[in-house]
């Protein structure tokens, strides 16, 4: 494959080549999972010729908070990161989808598994994407065997990079089984999320999302939507436990996230939810969605950063 020249990541202080971004194999966060990080979305507008990115600053404020959580002192502000993330994604040259990984990690070459006393660094890397599950497709689910970590055991709220082995443990189990996704269930039995995704269901239209207490991460995305839901579109938005039979009765259930955007869900355990197609909610909660993050609705430029100017 041909090496592409426009391939730059921000390492160690600087913006480099990003086959010069490398840690040591004595890396702590590469032995222990000691890191945190955050994604970020990018959408090319063809006809403004501009980049959008999603909702910048509420990732990178998220992301000092995992660090408060994971006893790490960043070196940068909210505002110098933001600024390090446009500069790199005008250093690539972006002008289509794109995400953006900045990675907080503990950079000490040293052992214990601890998080007092070890110092830290972030590196933010760029790649083109697209849909990470087709949001146009209705989605096969199971309930997975494995349950959702709680915050009592790895803290949630963090995104912390080593937690995320749990959810890799569910998306293998899924896609080996033939499904699209997974979804977990609490440790007291209630519906969480997905293996990266927040979930909503509909039911006599309200809509209806786990509450934070459920081990879920407190997703922009899911923000985004709640606000739509109650101040664009009517909807009364509750936030409340359920089990996984009331998914199965949902008159429509999605998946929200920065990776996911908006999917809708068609079937669980092999049943089908509502009617089989995507529902009403859904679809005009996506459609305001995509319009949004797109650039093409005033109403919400403050939630945009545009890259080219």
């Amino acid at each position: 494959m041909a090496k592409d020249n426009r391939d730059y990541s921000f390492f160690e202080g600087k913006i480099v080549p990003t086959d010069e971004a490398k840690v040591s194999v004595k890396t702590h966060a590469l032995q222990y999972g000691t890191g945190c990080f955050g994604g970020i979305r990018g959408y090319w507008n063809s006809e403004k010729e501009q980049l959008y990115l999603f909702r910048l600053r509420d990732h990178y404020l998220r992301l000092m908070n995992s660090a408060k959580i994971l006893m790490m002192k960043p070196r940068y502000s909210v505002d110098e990161l933001m600024d390090i993330t446009m500069d790199l994604v005008r250093k690539n040259q972006w002008k289509q989808g794109i995400y953006i990984r900045p990675f907080l990690y503990k950079n000490e070459l040293s052992l214990s598994p601890r998080l007092h006393n070890v110092s830290d660094d972030i590196t933010i890397y760029t790649l083109p994407l697209d849909d990470y599950l087709d949001v146009n497709k209705g989605l096969k689910c199971k309930i997975s065997s494995w349950i959702r970590l709680s915050d009592k055991m790895i803290p949630t709220r963090a995104k912390a990079s080593g937690g995320y082995l749990n959810s890799a443990l569910a998306k293998s189990e899924a896609l080996m089984e033939g499904f699209d996704e997974a979804i977990f269930l609490d440790d007291a039995g209630n519906i969480s999320e997905g293996s990266a995704e927040n979930i909503f269901i509909v039911r006599d239209n309200q809509l209806i999302t786990p509450p934070l207490s459920a081990s879920i991460l407190e997703g922009i995305t899911r923000r985004t939507i709640m606000d739509i839901g109650e101040n664009e579109m009517g909807l009364k938005v509750i936030e409340r436990d359920f089990n996984r039979t009331e998914l199965y009765i949902a008159d429509e259930v999605f998946f929200c996230g920065t990776g996911v955007q908006v999917a809708w869900i068609k079937e669980i355990d092999h049943r089908i939810i509502g009617q089989g197609v995507i529902g009403k909610v859904t679809k005009g909660i996506q459609d305001r969605y995509f319009k949004i993050v797109n650039g093409n609705d005033s109403a919400h430029e403050s939630w945009l950063s545009p890259v080219y100017l």
